[in-house]
């Protein structure tokens, strides 16, 4: 169901004063993608179904990774390619999260912090692997949110349950069904890198330091998923999530927004939250990642270079056959009446829009917004 509400109302009805928020040039142009996003601003197109007839005019999409509207096709596509990867072994759940001391860095230097989130994450599982004789693997994913859009970073990190030895066969770390290492262990080693990678990077703010030190720093683990489709499951919530959906947002008012959030203090109590429309914006926007940044990376045997490799021999070393793959899932736009037609586009337009006379002759017309 179409939510009632979207971010992109608070931003038309902000209008100019978005520009008062002290936001840099990229989070004000992403903001103004969104804001734009399915309306005639960016032109659109008139498809008609190959089996009922029924015409739809629809506005193109921004296809900004920032945007609430933009994200379905993108997360199926790429969890159909991560099926194709999986192996018969356990994935672990493991979470690295910043404390709040490096929120006002972050905001100033978001690229150092998340890169720096990054490269410790991978050099604290890497060296306990080295403690395993192993090679790791890792999918992180990053989230930089609360559920209030406070600003949280966080990487959700999917880990398989072992690594490859020196002569590429796999060897299973935790044959128990625990924890894959222990968190309080893995929780010093981040703080130490993480440390170490901002000092690499020139930060030299020895009460910073000291603050980070003085805290625990707190790295979760799961239990190991299910099997492979709850992996799937996993990766399809978390891949390309973004701050708040529209779905959250329960009312928007001249001044204020409302939405819904989950109260993790609580034991995920679900609670609202009132702000005005120039803070929840200001908040949203503290989310969007600087230009070209790459949020989700593969590591060790899982990296790009060495999985095309390295997989298929894997999944044929720990299975008599190599699972089978999931087969790719035709993208075709399904007609949204007769739900069987397929669509194909009979014109495309600018943001003057659509034709005149176009949708006249049609055996049945329906205006839509679809992407």
């Amino acid at each position: 169901m179409r939510p009632r509400f979207e971010v992109a109302q608070v931003l038309h009805q902000l209008g100019n004063q978005v520009n008062q928020l002290g936001l840099n040039s990229w989070q004000l142009r992403t903001l103004s993608a969104i804001e734009r996003c399915r309306t005639a601003a960016l032109g659109g197109h008139i498809d008609t179904c190959t089996d009922c007839g029924s015409i739809f005019l629809s506005y193109n999409s921004c296809r900004n990774r920032h945007c609430p509207k933009c994200q379905g096709h993108k997360r199926e596509a790429w969890i159909q390619a991560r099926r194709q990867e999986l192996l018969p072994v356990p994935y672990f759940h493991v979470v690295f999260t910043l404390p709040e001391e490096l929120n006002t860095l972050a905001m100033h230097q978001p690229k150092l912090v998340y890169d720096t989130l990054f490269a410790s994450a991978w050099q604290t599982l890497t060296a306990f692997g080295k403690q395993q004789n192993v090679q790791m693997g890792m999918v992180s994913i990053l989230h930089t949110w609360g559920q209030n859009l406070s600003l949280h970073p966080h990487l959700h990190c999917v880990v398989p349950g072992g690594g490859l030895r020196g002569d590429g066969s796999w060897h299973a770390i935790r044959r128990d069904g625990k924890f894959l290492f222990h968190v309080k262990a893995l929780g010093k080693m981040f703080r130490a890198k993480y440390v170490a990678g901002l000092r690499t990077a020139g930060i030299v703010d020895q009460c910073l330091f000291d603050a980070l030190f003085a805290k625990t720093w707190v790295v979760y683990a799961k239990r190991p998923f299910g099997g492979p489709r709850q992996v799937v499951e996993y990766l399809g919530r978390y891949t390309h999530k973004i701050a708040i959906s529209n779905h959250r947002i329960q009312a928007i008012g001249e001044e204020k927004v409302r939405f819904g959030y989950k109260d993790y203090r609580q034991q995920g109590r679900k609670r609202s939250m009132e702000l005005t429309q120039r803070e929840f914006i200001r908040r949203f926007a503290q989310h969007i990642l600087p230009k070209g940044f790459v949020r989700i990376r593969h590591y060790g045997f899982l990296s790009s270079t060495a999985k095309a490799r390295r997989l298929p021999v894997l999944q044929k070393q720990l299975s008599e056959a190599a699972p089978a793959v999931a087969v790719v899932q035709s993208l075709h736009r399904r007609c949204p009446c007769c739900k069987k037609g397929k669509l194909i586009t009979l014109e495309i337009f600018g943001s003057r829009g659509p034709p005149i006379g176009v949708l006249g002759g049609a055996k049945k017309s329906i205006s839509c917004a679809m992407a």
